[in-house]
This record gives C-alpha cells, structure tokens and sequence, in this order.
C-alpha cells in the first residue's frame, strides 16, 4: 500500500484523504505514500518526532484498520435478555428473565423518573451486575465479558437520544456522505445517501432538502434524520431510543423501518399510540421492571382507534401551518 498512487487508494479508501489532510501538506496524488514522503524536508518528521519509517508504518496501520472496517460484516444479533435486578429501595425485581429478538418493538412505559432511561443505559452498557440496577444484560446468551474473551463484541448499539443537537458545520448531504464513508466503498455511497435523504424527508413532519444545514433542521427534521440513518446506514443491530413522541415524525413508519431490518428496537415513551404498537411492553416502577404487558385484541382495537384520531390531529395540524382555516364541522 505504500507504493500504490494515493489516487488508486481514495478509490478503496474514500475517508484516506481527512486522514492526509491531517498532515497539513501538498500531497502529489499520483504518487505513492512513501515517494511523497521521500520529497518532504527533515523538519516535517522533526515536528512530529517521528521518523519516516514510523510515519510509514502508521500510515500502513491506519490503511489495515480501514481495510478491516470495510470488509467487516455486518453482525447480526438474534436475542436480547434482561436478567432480574433490583429497584431503588434495594428491593428485587420478580420477573422471569426477559427475551427480546430480531425484528421486535419493545416499549418501555412508565412515570417520569421511573427508570425508563436507566434500563436503557443498562442494555447499552450490556450491565454485567456493575450498574446501579445490579441487572446483567446478555446479548445472544453471553454477557459482555464472554464476547471480549472471544474477541467478537463489535459495536452492536445504536441510540437516538431525547435531546439531539448537531454542532458540525456541514449539510445533510456531507453528513450523510462522511458516515457512509465510514462503512461503504467509494461506488456505493451516492446510492446509499439518496436513499437515507429520501426516508428521511418521508419520516419528516416537514420536507428538507440535501443542502440544509444540519445545524438548522428541526427536532423532528433531526430525528428523522438519524432513524433513516440507523436503518440503513448504521450497522448496530440495537437500537436504543429515548422518547420520539414530541418530534413530529411518522412514527408507525418509523418503527416499520426499523424493525423491518431486522433490528431489536427498545423506546422509552410516554406515547400511547407507541406504546400500544409494541406486541409487549415493560413497566418500570421505582427503578424496578414491574410487569411485563402483551397487547391483546382489545388493545389492537384501541391502537387502530388511536391511530385514527392522531390522523386527524396531524392533518389539523398541517393545515395550520400552511395558514388554512378550519371548521368544527370539519370535525363532528
């Protein structure tokens, strides 16, 4: 790799050049690494107290881990299991151990300072009885120490926060881009982008287009943004959200999205209609799972019904804001 054109290399390694920018140098691209170095003055290694080979062989490391994220595949996680731990008086949690699969909706439902936010951290961290809860959390039946003693623990959790602020000076699309490039090879993110962009302005309460500032989307622009990005850019197979309700986004296709690729999705909500799309629900009271709650056909009726009467809302909303007037016989 150090004698292959930097040119040849930004074809395979399309983040390689913030990497040479770092340096802060006029790099030749048609030519290699290491002729490019043989041209710089002693002072640039004595800067870095580097000498050439070390900055070769850095460089040939850096390459190495690239290539290894590149060619990573995604993992798939087939089961989540929460195990019984205590709540905040000290007092133990009774429930059977739970278990959670690929392609299932969770939601976590409870008070305000109930919990809900702890149980996911636990899952993030992938507690091992070393939380406050004192739950273990296993991933495919092992906890996180039997993955890192079989080196195969790899980023698996994604998590969309209640607050989400952007603070990079850059547009959706060069967002978008610098992610992908994370993952993808240079052919296929241009595809990849426009199909997140798309979703996104479809999951969106309001269209936004490639050139916004990602600074100036709305909360509900941003978090369509990310759950678009999570379902198809992000190879976490968990996917941890914390309260999606007040974003203004369509949240049944939002859920649709998400577990339709075969990702385990945990929300903590306070939303009825999110709550009452999960086949189950956990309650958590004083820092304790509660009880767990399967939707039965009576609360499938209610969904549909709920569902119905948000239609409305979001239709009276939408009309509001394009300056329409409204009637109450528009809505006897």
């Amino acid at each position: 790799m150090l004698t292959i054109p930097l040119l040849q290399l930004e074809k395979d390694y399309p983040y390689l050049p913030y990497y040479l920018d770092d340096f802060e140098v006029i790099w030749d691209k048609e030519k290699s690494f290491s002729e490019n170095l043989m041209e710089l003055p002693d002072s640039f290694f004595e800067q870095r107290k580097m000498s050439r080979n070390e900055v070769e062989e850095e460089f040939s490391a850096y390459l190495r881990s690239a290539s290894e994220c590149l060619s990573e595949e995604i993992r798939s996680v087939g089961s989540i299991t929460i195990i019984p731990g205590v709540g905040k008086d000290g007092a133990s949690e009774c429930f059977d151990p739970i278990t959670i699969r690929k392609g299932e909706m969770i939601a976590i439902v409870g008070e305000t300072g109930s919990g809900k936010s702890r149980l996911l951290e636990d899952i993030e961290w992938q507690a091992l009885k070393d939380t406050p809860t004192q739950r273990t959390i296993l991933i495919d039946g092992k906890n996180k120490e039997e993955w890192l003693k079989t080196g195969e623990r790899r980023r698996s959790i994604a998590q969309l926060s209640q607050n989400m602020n952007f603070v990079l000076d850059m547009n959706v699309e060069e967002f978008l881009t610098m992610h992908a490039e994370c993952f993808l090879r240079k052919e296929e993110i241009p595809g990849k982008v426009q199909k997140v962009y798309e979703v996104a302005v479809s999951l969106a309460g309001e269209p936004f287009s490639r050139d916004t500032a990602v600074t100036a989307l709305s909360g509900g622009q941003s978090r369509a943004l990310m759950i678009a990005d999570c379902a198809y850019l992000s190879r976490a197979p968990i996917v941890l959200i914390d309260e999606i309700e007040n974003a203004g986004i369509d949240r049944r296709k939002a859920m649709e999205l998400l577990t339709g690729n075969d990702k385990i999705v945990l929300i903590a909500t306070h939303d009825p209609i999110l709550s009452l799309m999960s086949p189950k629900r956990i309650v958590i009271r004083n820092g304790r799972i509660d009880k767990i709650i399967h939707r039965d056909d009576q609360e499938a009726a209610v969904l549909l019904l709920a569902e119905k009467k948000d239609h409305e809302l979001m239709t009276l909303r939408n009309r509001i804001r394009k300056g329409e007037h409204v009637s109450i016989s528009e809505f006897e």
